[in-house]
C-alpha cells in the first residue's frame, strides 16, 4: 500500500469532521441575523464578539439608543463609498460609517427638528453638542478673514464673547447694531458692505424680549445682493430663535433667511439634564459646509443626549403653552409693582413691539403651535415664557436692588439657562452678559438693573407670590436702613 492510500482514509475523516463543525458554527451564528461572522467557540472570542437582538427590535415604539462608535461594512468597496461621501446634513442607503460624522439615534432627533422648522427635502439639520457649538459651527462654515458680519447688541453674551475673542483674530469684520423692532431692518441696511457674509439675528432677543423684524431683514438682503437663487454668493441670514421654538417661530418659513438656530438645551430639552444646540437649513450648500465643520472641528451631539433631547420635544406643545399662560400673570403682576420700572413680555400691550394690532412684529413672532389660521379657534394664543424686567434705580443702586431681589427668591432657581420645567432667575449684567462691555450691554437695552426669568410650568399663583415677596422684601429693607439712617442723623444733631 502507499503512502498516499494510507493518507486518504484520515484526510476524508478530517473533511468530515471540518463540515460538522462548519454546520454546527452556522447554526449557531443564525442568533446573530445576517452576521457572516461564526458564532465564536472560546471564552475569550465570546467576550469579545458582539451579539445582536432579534430583527423584530426595531419594533419597539421609542427609537433605540445605538452607542457605537464605528459601524460594520458591507465590503471594502461599501467603505470606499462611505469615505468618498460629500458631507451632508443626514446619511443616505449606504448607512453610517463612524460617528463623528454621523449616527442613527443622532439622526433621528435631528429628522425630528427638521420637521418641527418645516425644512425642506433640500436641506437639513444637524445636532451639536450645545447651543454655542451650534452657533460657532455655522459661523465657522461660511466666515474666513477678510469678510464682514453683521450682528444684534443684544446678542447672547456667549456669541458676543466668540465674536470679540475668536472672529476678530481670525480677520472677520464685525458691526453691532440696534436691529429690534420695526427699524431694525434698516438699521441692518445701514450697516451691509460688499464683504458681508452673516446678518446674524436673535430673535426675541435675549434678555430684552425685543422682536426683530425677520421678513424685513431678509427683504433688505434680498434687496441689496439679490436672493439666494439669484446670488449664491449673498450674505447668510441666521436666526437664533431659541426663546420662541419652533412652536411660536420658524425663522425658515420667512424669505431670505437662510438658517435657524435653536440652543436645544433649553426649551426643546426642557429639563435641565443635556447640553444640545440644532442648525437648520434648507441650503444644501450650507448644511455641506457646516458638516465638514462638525466632522473636523467641533462634534454631533452624543447619542444619549440626543435621544433625551428626542424624549423632549414629545411634550414641548403641552409644555409651551403652559409657559406661557404662567409668564403672563407673572408679567403682569410685575408690571403693577412699585419697584418695577418696567417689563419687557411679549404679552403685554406696553411691549414695545407690540403695538400695531394684528400686523404688530409680536404677532408675527408667536404662531402658539398653529399650523393654519382656523386653529386659534381652539389653540389660546401665547407669548413664551420668558420675561425681563428692570427695578427702579440707576447704577449700583439698581444692580444691588435686582441681585437683592433674585436672591431673595424661594420657588424660583437662581440660576442660568432658560427653558425647563421648573423657573428660573438671572440678572444678566453680574452673570450671562458680564463679559460684554457696559456700554455695548446698556446700548443694547440691557439695564443694570434688568432680571431675566424664565418661567416655568409650576403653579402660577406660587411663582407671583414667590416673586411679589422678594420685591416687598426689599422694598422694606430699604425702607427700614432709611428709618435707621434717619435716627442716626437725628441723634447726632441733639448731640452737636
Amino acid at each position: 500500500m502507499t503512502l498516499a492510500a494510507t493518507r486518504r482514509p484520515g484526510l476524508a475523516l478530517a473533511r468530515r469532521a471540518n463540515k460538522r463543525a462548519l454546520a454546527a458554527r452556522q447554526l449557531s451564528s443564525s442568533s446573530d441575523g445576517d452576521s457572516k461572522h461564526h458564532a465564536p467557540t472560546n471564552f475569550a472570542t465570546k467576550c469579545a464578539h458582539l451579539y445582536q437582538p432579534s430583527t423584530k427590535a426595531n419594533r419597539g415604539l421609542a427609537p433605540p439608543i445605538y452607542f457605537g462608535s464605528t459601524f460594520t461594512l458591507d465590503d471594502a468597496d461599501h467603505g470606499a463609498r462611505l469615505h468618498d461621501k460629500r458631507e451632508a446634513a443626514f446619511t443616505d442607503d449606504d448607512g453610517f460609517v463612524y460617528s463623528r460624522w454621523g449616527s442613527p439615534t443622532n439622526e433621528a432627533c435631528a429628522r425630528q427638528i427638521a420637521a418641527l422648522e418645516n425644512v425642506d427635502a433640500k436641506g437639513g439639520t444637524l445636532l451639536f453638542g450645545s447651543g454655542m457649538s451650534g452657533i460657532t459651527s455655522a459661523l465657522m462654515g461660511v466666515l474666513k478673514a477678510g469678510d464682514h458680519a453683521v450682528f444684534p447688541y443684544t446678542v447672547y453674551g456667549g456669541t458676543h464673547e466668540f465674536l470679540k475673542e475668536f472672529a476678530v483674530n481670525w480677520g472677520v469684520e464685525v458691526d453691532f447694531v440696534d436691529g429690534a423692532g420695526e427699524n431694525g431692518p434698516e438699521a441692518y441696511r445701514a450697516a451691509l458692505r460688499d464683504n458681508t457674509k452673516v446678518v446674524y439675528c436673535e430673535t426675541p432677543a435675549n434678555p430684552t424680549c425685543r422682536i426683530t423684524d425677520l421678513a424685513g431683514v431678509g427683504r433688505v438682503v434680498d434687496e441689496r445682493y439679490g436672493t439666494r437663487d439669484a446670488n449664491p454668493d449673498r450674505p447668510w441670514v441666521m436666526c437664533d430663535g431659541t426663546f420662541a421654538t419652533p412652536y411660536h417661530m420658524r425663522p425658515l418659513d420667512f424669505a431670505g433667511v437662510d438658517v435657524s438656530i435653536q440652543s436645544c438645551t433649553k426649551y426643546l430639552g426642557g429639563h435641565s439634564d443635556i447640553l444640545a444646540g440644532s442648525v437648520s437649513s434648507n441650503s444644501p450648500v450650507f448644511c455641506h459646509e457646516i458638516a465638514k465643520v462638525q466632522k473636523l472641528i467641533t462634534a454631533p451631539l452624543n447619542p444619549m443626549d440626543s435621544y433625551l433631547l428626542m424624549r423632549g420635544i414629545r411634550t414641548l406643545d403641552v409644555r409651551m403653552q403652559r409657559h406661557g399662560e404662567n409668564a403672563l400673570r407673572v408679567a403682569r403682576m410685575l408690571e403693577a409693582h412699585p419697584l418695577v420700572e418696567s417689563t419687557y413680555y411679549p404679552g403685554l400691550a406696553s411691549h414695545p413691539d407690540h403695538a400695531g394690532g394684528d400686523d404688530c412684529l409680536v404677532a408675527g413672532a408667536f404662531r402658539s403651535g398653529r399650523d393654519h389660521p382656523d386653529d386659534a379657534a381652539h389653540m389660546p394664543q401665547t407669548y413664551g415664557g420668558m420675561i425681563a424686567f428692570i427695578v427702579k434705580g440707576e447704577g449700583d443702586v439698581a444692580l444691588e436692588r435686582a441681585k437683592k431681589v433674585c436672591e431673595g427668591l424661594r420657588v424660583v432657581n437662581l440660576a442660568v439657562s432658560l427653558g425647563s420645567v421648573e423657573s428660573l432667575v438671572e440678572h444678566p449684567a453680574s452673570m450671562t452678559h458680564a463679559m460684554v462691555p457696559r456700554e455695548d450691554r446698556l446700548a443694547g437695552g440691557l439695564a443694570d438693573g434688568l432680571i431675566r426669568i424664565s418661567v416655568g410650568i409650576e403653579r402660577a399663583s406660587d411663582l407671583v407670590e414667590d416673586l411679589r415677596n422678594s420685591l416687598d422684601r426689599v422694598m422694606e429693607e430699604e425702607e427700614e436702613e432709611e428709618e435707621e439712617r434717619a435716627m442716626e442723623r437725628e441723634e447726632r444733631v441733639a448731640t452737636a
